[in-house]
């Protein structure tokens, strides 16, 4: 019960050969109807649509609906509702007068409105182009720790050079397994919530890389029709090589193969003063620009260059790092997938642009790091699902016997230009790096088993738990996203659920004060739970208002009109200055995200919900003297035993 929902993949039925049942699902959203919809990702013609409905350009196999459109007047109250909580009475009074103008018959509300159900008819998706410019091409913060989310996986059983290539090969085969899928459209639909998902991230997964730009980034992906790459990118000790994992005959290399080339990669990489050009990618994305045009001016370079953006995808096989205590390991490894530890660790080891980067340390340490303009944390955890499940288990192809090709070292020549922007960058990183404030845990005494028992569901439970966190560690509450998929809708990307809610707020009051009975306290609790959940069905079925609001104002700067005054309310920005930034992503791997805050005086807190336990990552900027990860997590601990115990739990058990 999550804002991605919990994923399942099933066989769905055959496909239905009447091109009108596609024409009709549009308006079927009763469960009934839907079902004659379900059919296979693998469907290559997709049934007849209704052009109004569905572009063909790059339309998935698989017909689902658009995004809807939100009536005006709803979004309005809502935005009003999720303001209470949050500003002064007064400040709610001017905030109401500003909605009651804007929505006004003929007026600025009405005319953009208007535009935006234009829109609607003529594109696939009236807001995720929008979204993608405006969330992440447009941002020029660093990819690392502001943007880029990293997933740790568990450590693995093996603790040296040997192991770590061994493993990587295995990684490799089941990224090649899964793409397999991909390209033979054999990959089953995903369900949440008994809906069918939107699969059309997953071929945009791989082969593609963000490019840097002066005003706003583009990104790179493989041009439909063409013979997509067959080669991976693999990172050592500073140095870039380009794998070929397929035979002359098309069949993937198989796990001996791509073991034998690894090695091959280290005995031509050893660490020399290689310069660390993978951190150039770290930096602001307005100095990386100025960077790569610099880099790309060189025949060789930009060759290098086009040969890491285009590869299927990046393995970094990471130098060993310092041990720390065991209480801080977590924290330590999570720092290491976010950014790679620093400028002298392995930070060089990266290509913070490209869409996927999986990374092997010679400990047995693993993680991915993702690059968000083309994907969403939920496909990405079901790649790696899938990939540490075939880990265990790998297919066993025997070699064929065939010499294979040296893998191609890439390189670049560097001007003093380039050595000083390198110089520039691994500054900026580790300032940002030392900056960095992270703290892992796992919250053993219950998990989502638990809490779904009792009719709750764990993504609320835990949302409202983060609010009476914070309560008590600042003594109020702040603005709170969490992140919702839209994957029910054709090319739908997220929406905000805002988890401040007046229900939220009389919970974590009355928890604060003595003189009320647990029963009420318990009462309260279910309420917050139950208003969360209804906000997240709302999200998830494309009734949110943070795109819609987002459409309303970029409609208007689009058209040349002034901004509304809805958008310059004071009421506006503090509502939407996310403090507290929050997603859980829900893998069935014992794994955990962790990225940077969205503001300088806030966190980021991602969580994992597994059957018995949550895993946790908090973090924050030491910059700011307010904000501290640890005394969150602390907070967060505490708010969870209290609110079991009001449950009832009594199982015991760590933290």
């Amino acid at each position: 019960g999550g804002p991605a929902g919990s994923v399942r993949t099933l066989p769905p039925p055959p496909c239905p050969g009447s091109p009108s049942v596609a024409g009709r699902a549009y308006g079927a959203l009763a469960m009934g109807r839907w079902r004659l919809l379900w059919q296979p990702w693998r469907c290559r013609k997709p049934p007849a649509l209704r052009a109004t409905a569905l572009h063909s350009r790059n339309a998935s196999t698989y017909p689902l609906p658009q995004q809807p459109l939100p009536a005006l007047a709803q979004t309005m109250a809502r935005y009003l509702r999720s303001l209470e909580p949050l500003v002064s009475p007064e400040e709610l009074e001017q905030s109401k007068q500003l909605v009651v103008e804007f929505e006004a018959p003929g007026g600025e509300g009405e005319r953009l409105q208007a535009r935006l159900q234009r829109r609607v008819a003529r594109m696939e998706n009236w807001i995720t182009d929008w979204w993608v410019q405006s969330a992440y091409l447009e941002s020029r913060l660093p990819l690392a720790v502001h943007s880029s989310p990293a997933v740790v996986l568990p450590k693995q059983d093996f603790n040296d050079w040997k192991g770590q290539l061994r493993f990587a090969a295995k990684l490799i085969a089941g990224m090649l397994d899964f793409k397999a899928k991909i390209d033979r459209q054999t990959l089953l639909v995903e369900y949440s919530r008994g809906y069918p998902l939107c699969m059309d991230q997953y071929s945009r997964i791989f082969a593609s890389c963000r490019l840097p730009g002066p005003k706003h980034d583009s990104v790179l992906l493989p041009p439909p029709g063409r013979r997509p790459p067959t080669y991976i990118t693999v990172v050592r000790n500073f140095q870039f090589f380009q794998l070929e994992v397929y035979n002359s005959d098309g069949t993937p290399l198989t796990v001996d193969q791509l073991h034998s080339q690894l090695q091959r990669i280290r005995g031509q990489s050893w660490k020399t003063d290689k310069e660390p050009l993978g951190v150039l990618t770290s930096d602001h994305r307005h100095t990386w620009g100025q960077a790569y045009t610099t880099l790309m001016r060189d025949k060789l370079n930009r060759e290098s260059a086009r040969a890491i953006q285009r590869s299927l995808f990046t393995v970094c096989l990471d130098a060993p790092v310092l041990k720390v205590s065991d209480a801080r390991a977590g924290s330590r490894l999570a720092a290491q997938m976010l950014h790679g530890g620093g400028s002298y660790s392995n930070s060089g080891n990266r290509w913070f642009d490209k869409t996927l980067q999986f990374i092997v340390g010679e400990d047995g340490s693993c993680g991915v790091l993702y690059e968000q303009a083309v994907a969403e944390g939920p496909p990405i955890a079901t790649i790696i699902d899938h990939v540490l499940d075939y880990c265990k288990d790998p297919d066993p192809v025997r070699a064929p016997l065939i010499p294979l090709p040296l893998p191609q070292k890439l390189y670049f020549r560097f001007t003093p230009e380039i050595k000083r922007d390198i110089e520039h960058a691994k500054r900026n990183l580790d300032i940002l790096i030392t900056d960095l404030d992270i703290t892992c845990f796992t919250y053993c005494k219950f998990g989502k088993e638990f809490l779904k028992r009792l009719g709750l569901s764990p993504d609320s439970f835990l949302q409202v738990a983060l609010q009476l966190a914070y309560y008590r560690a600042h003594g109020e509450l702040c603005a709170t996203a969490e992140s919702a998929s839209l994957r029910r809708f054709h090319r739908g990307r997220t929406e905000t659920i805002r988890s401040t809610t007046s229900a939220a707020l009389a919970f974590v009051q009355a928890m604060a004060d003595e003189d009320r009975q647990a029963s009420e306290k318990l009462s309260l609790l279910r309420e917050a739970v139950k208003v969360h959940s209804t906000l997240t069905e709302q999200a998830l079925d494309g009734q949110g208002i943070d795109r819609h609001l987002l459409g309303l104002k970029l409609e208007a700067i689009a058209d040349g009109f002034r901004v509304p005054e809805l958008f310059m309310d004071t009421s506006y920005a503090v509502a939407s200055y996310w403090k507290l930034s929050t997603g859980q992503v829900a893998a069935r791997t014992d794994c955990v995200m962790c990225y940077g805050p969205l503001v300088p005086d806030g966190y980021a807190v991602c969580y994992n919900p597994l059957p018995a336990h949550v895993n946790f990552s908090v973090t924050a900027f030491n910059c700011c003297e307010e904000t501290n990860a640890e005394h969150l997590a602390a907070n967060l601990q505490r708010a969870l035993d209290d609110m079991g115990a009001l449950l009832g739990n009594c199982k015991d058990g760590g933290s």
